[in-house]
């Protein structure tokens, strides 16, 4: 991603090896049309500012794309780990260095990244018989209904499809274009603000306790945030055990480990 007129300029050397190369513009929405098994080489030589605000806004969105700041020297001074990069390379490091620099980020993936920022897609959402289940959330795919809390959601159709897509992908960024394609179908010919109305809506209907499950990435589109509830139930119900356990061995019933 750079803002250089001449993209061959950034890293030179990368166009002397073999790997398949696409430029992008230092654009939020440039971030979701990365294909997967993706390195980002982000151009950070001359706006470093405008580069930690992508950094974050690619962990925000989810992403586990790993990636590689290209900097001048004096870029070393200010970068650190906060802002959850795989690497860094100068801009005139040589073909090798480059090369090997891709090898060990690829072999290790994005293990800083994911570190400094969270993995919003490590969640409790799980698929069983057609029903997703994220917290007090569910998605009945095959009967088209979602309830919450036990209480079913009056959904139309429409808003039914967009967070069943949603629930489906959690943590994950959409457009309001790749909302639009995937939900209305390429035959549809309204604008993007059909995305936006449809999504209040939901909102409104989870209610102001939940309509935080979906989230809106500024700048960039909309994702599903699955609640953190669960691990706390389940931490809660394992201290409870571990608690009930330490009781009943200050009963009368005799040590295991001491009786033959």
């Amino acid at each position: 991603m750079t803002f250089a007129s001449d993209p061959a300029t950034v890293l030179p050397s990368l166009a002397l090896l073999s790997h398949r190369v696409r430029v992008l513009p230092m654009d939020a929405a440039s971030l979701v049309k990365m294909p997967e098994n993706t390195i980002l080489f982000l151009d950070a030589r001359d706006d470093l500012a405008t580069a930690k605000t992508l950094c974050r806004l690619i962990h925000a969105s989810g992403l586990s794309t790993p990636i590689v700041l290209v900097l001048t020297e004096g870029g070393f001074t200010v970068v650190n780990s906060q802002w959850g990069i795989a690497d860094v390379v100068v801009a005139t490091a040589s073909p090798a260095e480059v090369e090997g620099r891709l090898r060990l980020v690829s072999e290790r993936g994005n293990a800083p990244a994911a570190a400094a920022a969270g993995s919003p897609a490590e969640s409790t959402t799980t698929v069983e018989d057609g029903q997703i289940r994220s917290g007090d959330l569910i998605v009945d795919t095959n009967g088209y209904t979602a309830s919450l809390h036990g209480r079913p959601i009056d959904l139309a159709y429409k808003e039914f499809e967009l967070l069943k897509y949603l629930v489906q992908h959690p943590g994950r960024v959409f457009t309001r274009a790749q909302l639009l394609q995937e939900v209305w179908g390429y035959d549809y010919y309204g604008g993007t603000r059909t995305v936006d109305v449809h999504i209040r809506r939901l909102r409104a209907k989870l209610g102001g306790e939940y309509e935080h499950l979906i989230g809106t990435v500024r700048n960039v589109g909309y994702r599903f945030d699955p609640p953190e509830t669960d691990k706390e139930t389940a931490a809660a119900q394992q201290a409870a055990k571990a608690s009930s356990a330490a009781i009943d061995t200050d009963d009368d019933t005799p040590d295991l480990n001491t009786v033959a």
